[in-house]
C-alpha cells in the first residue's frame, strides 16, 4: 500500500560522553549550562559535536599539501564560514586557528546569549523565554530558536519583533484583560 509520507533518516546531532560520571566534566558542564542558560546537557554536547566536525575538517585539510586545490578551495570556504559566524577574527583566518576553537566560543554566538548581552532581556533565562515566546526577530525575520547561530552581519539587527506586545504590536492577553476589567469598573462607577 503506497504512502505519500516522505521518510527521512535524520542523523544524530550530538554525541554523549564516553565516561558518563567523570566528576570534572560534570562540573564543567553544569557551569556552562548555568552560564549560558541551556535547557540540558545535550545542548552542550550538540555544540561539542559541531565543533568536533569543524576541527576534523580542518585536520584533514591540514594533512594535504598547501598547494593542493582541495585544501585551497575547501579551506577558504571553511575559514569564510567561521569568519561569517564570528568564530574567527579577520587576523585569524588560518586552519590552525580552527583547531583552537572552544565550546564557549560557539555558545557565545547563540541568539539567546546575544539577546542577553545586548540588554534586551534581564537575564539569560529571560532571553530564552523571550525567544521561545516569539518576541525576538533577527533582521525583521521572527526567530524562536534559542540556539540560532547569529552571523556577525545580523548581530546589529537583533530586535523586538514588530508584532510583539513589547514592540509596536497589539497588547497581550493580560493587558487586554486588565483593560477590560478597568473599563468594567469605570462603567460600574457611573
Amino acid at each position: 500500500m503506497p504512502t505519500n509520507a516522505q521518510h527521512r533518516n535524520y542523523r544524530k546531532t550530538y554525541k554523549t560522553p564516553r565516561r558518563p560520571f567523570e566528576k570534572e566534566r560534570l562540573d564543567a558542564e553544569l557551569k556552562l549550562v548555568g552560564e549560558y542558560g541551556l535547557r540540558c546537557k545535550r545542548e552542550i554536547w550538540r555544540c561539542q559535536y559541531a565543533l568536533a566536525k569543524l576541527r576534523k575538517a580542518a585536520r584533514t585539510l591540514l594533512t594535504l599539501d598547501p598547494k593542493d586545490p582541495k585544501r585551497i578551495f575547501e579551506g577558504a570556504a571553511l575559514l569564510r564560514r567561521m569568519n561569517r559566524y564570528g568564530l574567527l577574527a579577520e587576523d585569524e583566518l588560518e586552519l590552525d586557528f580552527v583547531l583552537q576553537l572552544t565550546t564557549q566560543k560557539l555558545l557565545e554566538r547563540r541568539l539567546q546569549t546575544k539577546v542577553y548581552k545586548q540588554g534586551l532581556a534581564k537575564s539569560i533565562h529571560h532571553a530564552r523565554v523571550l525567544i521561545r515566546q516569539r518576541h525576538i526577530s533577527v533582521g525583521g525575520q521572527l526567530v524562536n530558536v534559542p540556539s540560532f547561530n547569529v552571523r556577525t552581519s545580523s548581530e546589529k539587527h537583533i530586535d523586538i519583533s514588530a508584532n510583539s506586545p513589547y514592540g509596536q504590536g497589539p497588547p497581550g492577553r493580560v493587558a487586554r484583560k486588565r483593560a477590560a476589567a478597568k473599563a468594567a469598573a469605570g462603567d460600574d462607577e457611573e
